[in-house]
């Protein structure tokens, strides 16, 4: 037990409120369940129940809650892979579109189960199942109970990546003095940018704790057949104007039906290229787009889109980047949205002009970069998108430019993930002598 008396009543009230609330997570999961199946499997990990399951002792552990953590967290996965092929590996979500994307990347490779909920119990019982040897978290993942077991138990902790924008600083405050304590185990803060580490230290890490790495997410590699995919679904679909709304949530549907209406009465052929944020989403935008009298094709019903088509919706995981590449403007959701944008990169990297809404307080850093190289064009609301998509796609010369300069914004960006290891490394158990 913390020998801080503040500590120990701070973690008995923390732990006593999630306990009391214990309830509302199975309902969460049964809300969630209906509207996507998946929440209905698997509730043994989200407690660490794990039965027969044969424990995995020594290994090291990555904590990435879903698709654009897991997204973040591959090319040091990947590196940790090659680099120390004696590790073992495992990787925790939180939601099944993480978990499917850990699937997807590496299949059998690495060990895979649901993060539990931050319960002191479950907490237990997870590293005892597991027993990491180092604790790699991704971006903001700060959960008292299990930053607190980590550091009782003496493993490692390392926060990569790490983001806190003014918004989620303002979350804490109700647990800062919690969360300020758990901080203070932590090895090391690995921040994104200088206002996200200013912003760890103002929560309450020791500032000797944070060092600004940059963004691993400038560190994701195209992957191979990017540009023979996109050639091939241009031909089918008859080489005409396309643009993609991206990772779009419920709240922008209605916008992305709107601007394309607008568009088409200017481009009659164009093509919405249609990718929702999480599938639950998939039936509806299908639906949104039949209403607005088009033809629809989706990617698991007839794979390719076709030269009649009007909405090609996008209802599958892990292959958004090839979709970039296959569309001459990329809107990038959850920015119309108040939820704070998403992977501005990815478009970018894949040589596509990009568009956003003004709601990118998760991406800040990134979003002012890329507007500073004249590599984004963030719209003040729906209207104002649908005219920066317009003028982008009556522009070729000023698309090229566009992606010119984000392309060239992402090669020079790189260097996170070298400085992440370097960090990493030597906290890690050593590797067996050579016989």
């Amino acid at each position: 037990m913390p020998k801080d008396p503040i500590e120990r009543l701070l973690r008995a009230v923390y732990s006593a409120a999630l306990y009391l609330l214990l309830p509302v997570t199975a309902y969460h999961l049964v809300w969630r369940g209906f509207r996507q199946h998946a929440y209905f499997q698997r509730w043994d990990e989200r407690y660490a129940l794990y039965g027969e399951r044969p424990p995995l002792p020594g290994c090291v552990w990555v904590h990435a809650v879903s698709v654009g953590e897991v997204n973040a967290a591959a090319p040091l996965v990947n590196a940790l892979r090659q680099q120390r092929p004696d590790l073992r590996l495992l990787v925790t979500t939180i939601t099944p579109t993480g978990s499917e994307r850990v699937r997807t990347l590496w299949g059998e490779a690495v060990e895979h189960v649901y993060l539990p909920y931050d319960l002191p119990g479950a907490t237990d019982r997870f590293l005892a199942q597991f027993r990491p040897q180092a604790a790699l978290i991704m971006e903001t993942e700060l959960w008292p109970s299990l930053l607190f077991a980590c550091r009782d138990r003496g493993i490692p902790v390392f926060v990569l990546n790490a983001r806190l924008s003014a918004r989620s600083l303002r979350g804490y405050r109700l647990l800062a003095p919690l969360v300020a304590r758990a901080l203070r185990g932590v090895r090391r803060i690995a921040a994104q940018s200088p206002d996200d580490a200013r912003r760890f230290v103002r929560l309450g890490a020791r500032p000797e704790q944070v060092t600004e790495v940059g963004n691993l997410k400038f560190d994701q590699r195209v992957p191979e057949g990017v540009e023979r995919f996109a050639a091939e679904f241009r031909a089918r679909c008859g080489h005409r104007p396309t643009w993609i709304a991206a990772s779009t949530h419920e709240g922008e549907e209605a916008a992305v039906v709107a601007i394309h209406r607008r568009l088409r009465e200017r481009w009659p052929e164009l093509l919405l290229l249609w990718a929702p944020r999480h599938p639950e989403r998939f039936r509806a935008a299908i639906e949104h787009a039949q209403h607005a009298g088009w033809r629809v094709a989706t990617r698991r019903l007839t794979h390719w889109a076709d030269a009649r088509d009007a909405v090609f919706v996008v209802d599958t995981l892990g292959e958004l980047v090839q979709f970039y590449a296959a569309a001459d403007v990329a809107f990038v959701g959850g920015s119309l949205a108040d939820i704070g944008g998403h992977n501005l990169l990815e478009p970018a990297a894949v040589g596509t002009a990009v568009v956003t809404g003004p709601h990118l307080h998760n991406f800040a850093d990134i979003a002012r970069r890329m507007e500073e190289a004249g590599a984004l064009w963030i719209g003040a609301d729906a209207e104002a998108v649908a005219g920066a998509v317009a003028a982008l796609l009556e522009d070729p010369a000023r698309r090229a430019a566009m992606a010119a300069a984000g392309q060239t914004l992402v090669e020079q960006g790189r260097g996170a993930l070298a400085r992440t290891l370097a960090l990493v490394l030597p906290a890690l158990p050593p590797p067996p002598a050579e016989a």
